[in-house]
């Protein structure tokens, strides 16, 4: 399990590239990608540069991926997902959308990122970690003499009217995880109570994961819940956000990546994989102001990413939160008694 010891030690759009003219053409490659367009681009342009493979890419999020994956099942478009929260990629694994593979990468791989690989049977490995929290934008908070949230249960309070901003667990990772992190930190029923009053504070549930922290940014939302290194590049982008690890504790999520069972370029998909896997394809994520932390020992960690081991993580469990009946169960009754509750 991955645990605080072990840190410790540590879009719809398609988008089709072409590689260098030096470089002879080797076939071709579609990737299903979840991270921020500003990763996913520059990677598939250096995967292009260093093979000569044409990569065609489609940016959805982990839960729009996921989904259109089991959808394409009898007859797969994708080769390769890439990034995203590790639960649907658990999920994909069980269900046997995905293909084994063990890279001879995994061996340079943080203890986490192989222990996922091994739960998932080596269907999914861990790419980057990143802990779940919350921004808030602080002029708009002193503009309106709010109390500064510093923990979950501040965001249900009624100063935080319409203020709040989270994505839709059905097509975000990042919200799963928050819906997951708030069944582990306090019981399913509390947790069920907790988001029904944070409800009448949330003003939208986005699709993407990340749009809550530019609309912090921005002063769209006086907060945003997101994973906390997308707030962290609102911040070095010069917005007025502060990023708060909740006081209670929280989740965090180890993003996957996965071959996409009877994928039509399985031998580029998996030259992909190891490529990915590798620091020089993950020291990437800083020229695209991706501010994980990275699953290959000997990548760079980004002086700006949240330190880990610092912050006051839950024991999460990617087992059972990432399996398919828990997953369809908690997103099934999250539909039921939360998004379509009335906000009064």
């Amino acid at each position: 399990m991955f645990t605080r010891r072990t840190l410790a030690g540590l879009g719809l759009a398609a988008f089709a590239f072409t590689a260098a003219p030096a470089q002879a053409q080797q076939g071709e490659l579609v990737v299903y990608c979840s991270v921020q367009e500003e990763w996913c681009r520059p990677m598939m342009q250096a995967f292009e540069r260093a093979t000569g493979i044409r990569v065609a890419m489609t940016r959805k999020s982990s839960g729009e991926t996921y989904a259109q994956i089991k959808a394409e099942a009898a007859n797969p478009r994708g080769d390769i997902w890439w990034g995203g929260t590790g639960d649907p990629h658990l999920q994909a694994a069980e269900e046997n959308l995905t293909e084994a593979y063990r890279s001879p990468q995994l061996a340079n791989l943080l203890p986490w990122a192989q222990r996922i690989a091994e739960q998932s049977g080596f269907r999914t490995v861990g790419i980057y970690a990143g802990a779940l929290g919350f921004s808030y934008n602080r002029q708009q908070l002193e503009r309106r003499r709010l109390p500064v949230p510093s923990c979950w249960a501040d965001l249900a309070k009624p100063e935080y009217r319409d203020e709040v901003q989270v994505a839709d667990p059905n097509s975000s990772g990042t919200a799963y995880t928050g819906l997951a992190t708030f069944v582990q930190l306090w019981g399913e029923q509390r947790a069920f109570e907790f988001m029904r009053a944070m409800h009448r504070n949330v003003n939208q549930y986005t699709r993407s994961g990340a749009a809550p922290a530019r609309a912090a940014a921005t002063g769209e939302s006086l907060i945003g819940i997101t994973f906390m290194h997308d707030a962290v590049t609102q911040a070095v982008g010069g917005a007025p956000v502060v990023v708060v690890a909740p006081c209670e504790g929280t989740g965090y999520e180890i993003g996957g990546m996965s071959i996409i069972r009877g994928a039509r370029n399985m031998e580029n998909a998996r030259r992909f994989y190891d490529w990915a896997l590798t620091p020089e394809a993950q020291a990437l994520a800083v020229q695209a102001r991706s501010f994980q932390v990275p699953s290959n020992a000997n990548a760079p960690v980004p002086p700006e990413a949240p330190r880990l081991a610092d912050i006051k993580l839950i024991d999460y469990d990617f087992a059972k939160f990432g399996s398919s009946a828990e997953r369809t169960r908690l997103l099934a009754r999250w539909d039921a008694e939360i998004r379509n509750a009335p906000r009064r």
